[in-house]
């Protein structure tokens, strides 16, 4: 069923969740139930689009059904972390390509896509500052890029200072959405970036601080398997962090008050580590789980 004009504004959102269906039905449902939720806000009452948004509610009532096993599904902050991990695994895959001064068409999908992720993450709540921070940044730099090679133009790697807001371009992005569909390398798992700190140095894009080379893993693979592929990449090890000792056998300070909030951040980190687990990435789980001690036993990060 076509889109209706009204609800032009989803769909992006709409044709990566159809591009997900097989690859990973989970980013594909949430997609969709984003999309519901900004359409029904755009046009419910004229008929042809509340037709469409019956089908696409017996649509996701049916993908819950045959998702009913996956936590990420039941379970909101395992959703909301798959999306969140997968955003950043496809901003950190472009913007490695972007550093290294390797323009295709596959990285400008890549970083696109990550922002339109970021965009389904508020399905969940409020974005953290972070997370607007990349969303706006993947949307200009793939703007930036497709317009540079469009124009027979090279576009300067790397961070540079943004002319005015990210623009959408949708008959760009049409083409570039049009490419065969590449999800996140495997084995390259990384958890959302931690802020710089306070006086760090690190370009200013409209005030937002993004340190060189912060987001780009050393390996990071240069291209993405083909989908056509049906080799199965090989996790890229990883160095192991030390384990603090402070942290074995911890017990909570008998003065420590945890708020529910604390309670919330440390289930994230332990679903943050379940997910590298996934990717047998063991040295991003152990730092995500000697977050959550801490937290528990300090009531600190």
């Amino acid at each position: 069923m076509a889109l209706p004009p009204q609800l032009k504004a989803v769909q992006h959102h709409l044709r990566t969740a159809q591009e997900h269906d097989q690859r990973d039905p989970v980013v594909s449902y949430y997609c969709r139930l984003y999309s519901m939720q900004t359409s029904m806000k755009l046009d419910s009452k004229s008929p042809e689009c509340r037709k469409f948004l019956i089908k696409l509610m017996d649509q996701l009532e049916t993908m819950k059904k045959d998702l009913a096993h996956h936590e990420s599904i039941t379970q909101e902050i395992v959703g909301q972390a798959h999306i969140e991990n997968y955003a950043l695994k496809m901003f950190l895959y472009a913007d490695n390509e972007d550093r290294s001064g390797r323009f295709h068409k596959n990285m400008i999908k890549s970083f696109y896509t990550a922002s339109l992720l970021i965009d389904v993450l508020t399905v969940f709540g409020e974005l953290t500052d972070e997370n607007v921070q990349h969303r706006k940044y993947a949307r200009w730099k793939a703007t930036y890029i497709h317009n540079c090679l469009k124009n027979g133009e090279t576009p300067q790697a790397g961070p540079l200072g943004m002319d005015g807001e990210e623009e959408d371009d949708d008959e760009g992005f049409s083409g570039a959405q049009g490419q065969d569909p590449q999800g996140p390398p495997s084995g390259s798992y990384m958890q959302p970036p931690e802020q710089p700190p306070a006086g760090a140095a690190g370009p200013n894009f409209n005030n937002i601080q993004i340190s060189p080379g912060a987001h780009a893993p050393a390996n990071t693979p240069a291209e993405l398997p083909s989908s056509s592929d049906n080799i199965k990449p090989m996790p890229v090890p990883r160095s192991m962090p030390a384990i603090d000792p402070s942290l074995l056998n911890s017990n909570q300070d008998g003065d420590v008050r945890l708020t529910p909030e604390d309670f919330t951040q440390a289930q994230k980190y332990c679903k943050y580590a379940g997910s590298a687990l996934q990717y047998e990435d063991v040295g991003t789980a152990i730092q995500n789980l000697q977050k959550a001690l801490k937290l528990l036993t300090a009531g600190k990060e």
